[in-house]
């Protein structure tokens, strides 16, 4: 297995369609990102939720998530479950978005998530970050949608840890679902782990890298 190393990160862009989305598909890898890159600029763009208590629930996590980032979070109102609906509003929303940050890289759920709104968002993130490596995270859930990743990000056990405990903790209106436990997310990380000879790790799905071997 090769693996390929980054270098230094300043700035990355997050998109969710749900408050607990990013958190759910990334949260690990956020705590790795922003304890390695001192100062990292995080920038994060939630189609639902505005003005309710699932955006304080989100505020409150990705600031825990990403401690000592330069974190600015934007939540909008498009209703759960609607967003193919709402597509202008979503389009020219990303595309605002787009224009106040410059990341060195991007994640957003991945194109073949069972969630329309989680597609939705998947689709149009490579219409903006036409030049970025975007890298589509999975969402763990009811529906069997579990993708085949390719993308693997190594992550300590005990920001596997940190991830479960931190969702118990902010997203309280999520907790009653039966899913929604720290051994599920432990276990799935637990697995992605073993596929990349780990004991934890978070991992991503992958449209489009260009490899530069140096040879240009």
């Amino acid at each position: 297995m090769i693996a390929l190393t980054t270098g230094p990160l300043s700035e990355i862009a997050v998109l969710g369609a749900h408050c607990d989305d990013i958190a759910i598909g990334m949260g690990a890898t956020l705590l790795t990102l922003t304890r390695k890159h001192s100062g990292l600029r995080v920038r994060a763009l939630v189609l639902s939720g505005a003005d309710t208590v699932r955006e304080q629930e989100e505020r409150a996590a990705l600031a825990a998530f990403c401690p000592g980032a330069d974190l600015a979070v934007t939540v909008l109102d498009i209703p759960d479950g609607r967003a193919p609906a709402h597509w202008d509003q979503i389009k020219q929303a990303l595309a605002t978005f787009r224009a106040g940050t410059e990341p060195d890289l991007v994640f957003a759920p991945q194109r073949r998530d069972a969630h329309q709104d989680h597609r939705l968002i998947a689709e149009l993130a490579t219409t903006e970050f036409r030049d970025h490596l975007v890298l589509g995270y999975e969402i763990l859930k009811w529906e069997s949608d579990t993708p085949t990743p390719i993308v693997f990000v190594p992550i300590p056990t005990e920001f596997a840890e940190e991830k479960a405990r931190l969702l118990q903790k902010h997203y309280s209106s999520q907790v009653g679902r039966d899913w929604f436990d720290e051994l599920s997310f432990t276990g799935l990380s637990r697995l992605r782990g073993v596929q990349c000879r780990a004991q934890h790790a978070e991992a991503f799905i992958v449209d489009k890298v260009v490899v530069d071997f140096g040879l240009s």
